[in-house]
């Protein structure tokens, strides 16, 4: 009989219920496929794809579009599938065994499965009543265990709220480790990005998608954006060829012509205000403030009100029984139709109770 590594018998797989919901509004996703004029120019350039030959291993289109934006070199520029795959990879970096991860909880529940595949061990600072989170107990549970990795994520998922740049510097300014700050929903919040930062702390790692924002969701494609010795360190760890080209072609026209989903990101962020003044409204339920494109809601009987969004074939992410989160779904901001219809089974859901 073969040997599984030990530990990995504890491990529990990220798992989503996947049910063909007529209303998807559990998974983050943007409500509408890309703008018709950027789809179009995806497809063209697809088309001339040449499928015979492996992408371009050092993605210096990319990586030269997103550093010019943001005013950086393109050496401080690394493209993964996914934002994941850079988070899984710092952790095999910086973590190992007998080595901690420092992460909030409650927040991506990914990161506790990223510390443990990577042999380290995951020391979890727990998020207070109001999800705010205490920087003193970050670096406290740092030192303590003599981290090797800090993960923040802002704005934080599921809770949505935004962790203030102030106190994101208080830890880079102290922290005797790398700091990674997930942004994967930043370009839904009104606050600045800890990007600023960049050229003060070089213990500073930021990690973005394409896949919330930009509706790339399908084609997997993140970055992460630091010093370039650290990015240095972090690229031999990274596969060959582990971004394939047309998710890499995809997200070259997605990012050359972002002022497109400008309207879109608009349009999310007026429907969640909408939906947070609508939900607010109904008896039993409590809306927590948000700067990302879904609301967490705490709901006095949530199974109630899962029954009435699954009456109205509405998917939402049941996070009910999850610690520190008890009673509470997460909503995705959807289509204005879509919201109208969440609103209605929301409004059912008051009048039961």
């Amino acid at each position: 009989m073969w040997q599984i590594r030990p530990g990995l018998e504890t491990l529990k797989p990220y798992s989503v219920e996947e049910t063909a919901w007529k209303i998807r509004l559990d998974a983050n996703e943007r409500p509408a496929n890309l703008p018709p004029a950027v789809r179009d120019e995806v497809a063209a350039r697809l088309a001339a794809l040449p499928f015979h030959r492996y992408p371009d291993m050092h993605m210096t289109t990319l990586r030269t579009m997103i550093a010019r934006s943001l005013g950086v070199t393109a050496g401080q520029v690394l493209i993964g599938s996914g934002s994941s795959e850079i988070l899984a990879v710092l952790c095999q970096i910086f973590g190992g065994r007998d080595r901690h991860i420092v992460f909030p909880a409650p927040s991506f529940s990914m990161y506790g499965i990223y510390a443990k595949l990577s042999d380290s061990r995951p020391a979890v600072v727990q998020l207070e009543t109001d999800f705010s989170l205490d920087r003193e107990k970050v670096l406290a549970a740092a030192a303590k265990t003599e981290a090797g990795l800090i993960i923040l994520c802002t704005p934080n998922n599921p809770t949505g709220n935004v962790i203030p740049l102030p106190d994101i510097e208080y830890i880079l300014s102290r922290a005797s480790c790398p700091v990674i700050v997930d942004e994967a929903y930043q370009e839904f919040a009104a606050g600045p990005s800890a990007l600023s930062l960049l050229g003060k702390y070089p213990n500073l790692i930021v990690a973005r998608t394409f896949s919330k924002a930009y509706g790339l969701a399908s084609a997997r494609v993140g970055y992460m954006v630091a010093g370039e010795a650290l990015a240095r360190e972090v690229s031999k760890v990274l596969l060959p060829y582990h971004v394939n080209a047309l998710s890499l072609t995809a997200a070259e026209v997605v990012y050359a012509r972002r002022d497109d989903f400008a309207p879109g990101i608009r349009e999310i962020i007026a429907e969640r205000e909408r939906l947070s003044s609508e939900l607010s409204r109904v008896k039993g339920l409590t809306v927590f403030p948000s700067a990302t494109n879904f609301l967490l809601v705490q709901a006095q009987a949530p199974e109630l009100l899962l029954q009435c969004f699954r009456q109205g074939e509405i998917g939402v992410r049941d996070f009910s029984k999850a610690s520190g989160l008890t009673g509470c779904v997460r909503i995705t901001v959807g289509t204005a139709a879509e919201n109208d219809s969440l609103l209605a089974a929301a409004r059912q859901y008051g009048k039961d109770r």
